[in-house]
């Protein structure tokens, strides 16, 4: 029986210790075929690279198992892998991450990790991107492996309504510590960004970013925010689609 293809990228870049966990459980279901930033990329979104040429080499290859490293975003990854290195092969399954840092509520917007999973769900194959909220190099895998195996094979094992693509996020701590899992949507809230500037040594200004996130609805109990405050994986289902319906009705009698 052929083995399903599994496809991998990340943001954090390559050498990501969360990268490299997902791949090796990834492989326990299938052939595997990786391909992700040669740097970190994080807060990329959906961002492509248009105006310089991309180099893309081989890193690892083993059993059933092949990765590269890109000199593009995330989202040149999933577009290098579908329609140049796998074009003529079919992906079971996308998978992002796993993220070292939360993807959830507004987070989604920013995420190179999210902008790969979305992506990735445009090929006709579900996808999904994987979050852990550690931002450490050195991260503790363990429950988001155990996580990840869950999802793997809940995707393989059913047919799911395409496009899927799917936001989930794990809290810290050990895999006893996790609660379960939880179907959420997405929480309301949103970043304020502050400033830092600084001079260099020739006087000239330069800024660091950083910013608090303010959530909006703190009390509400089915968001992805809830569910992991509360220490429980959230798994939120997403789409492309930004049309505010409830507006377009009041619009009309405005055009």
């Amino acid at each position: 029986m052929n083995k399903p293809l599994i496809f991998i990228t990340n943001d954090d870049g390559v050498e990501a210790k969360g990268f490299r966990e997902l791949i090796d459980v990834a492989a326990e279901f299938g052939r595997v075929v990786a391909i992700a930033p040669e740097q970190t990329q994080s807060g990329m979104s959906h961002a492509i690279t248009m105006f310089r040429p991309l180099f893309m080499r081989l890193v690892d290859e083993r059993p059933d198992v092949r990765v590269y490293a890109l000199s593009g975003t995330p989202v040149d990854c999933v577009k290098m892998a579908f329609d140049y290195l796998l074009a003529d092969d079919h992906v079971a399954l996308t998978l992002s991450g796993i993220n070292h840092g939360s993807n959830s509520a507004i987070n989604v917007l920013y995420s190179g990790t999210m902008g790969a999973a979305i992506e990735g769900s445009f090929y006709g194959a579900p996808s999904v991107g994987l979050s852990l909220l550690d931002h450490a190099q050195d991260a503790d895998f363990e429950a988001s492996k155990q996580v990840a195996r869950q999802v793997i094979a809940k995707m393989l094992d059913n047919t799911p309504t395409l496009p899927m693509c799917l936001n989930i996020n794990i809290p810290m701590g050990r895999p006893e510590q996790i609660r379960g899992i939880r179907l959420c949507r997405q929480n309301r809230g949103f970043w304020r960004e502050s400033f830092y500037c600084r001079q260099d040594p020739r006087g000239k200004d330069y800024f660091w970013l950083t910013g608090e996130f303010y959530n909006e609805e703190p009390e509400s109990t089915d968001t992805d925010e809830w569910a992991l405050q509360n220490g429980y994986v959230s798994v939120v289902p997403i789409q492309v689609d930004l049309t505010n319906y409830r507006q377009l009705d009041e619009l009309r009698d405005i055009f």
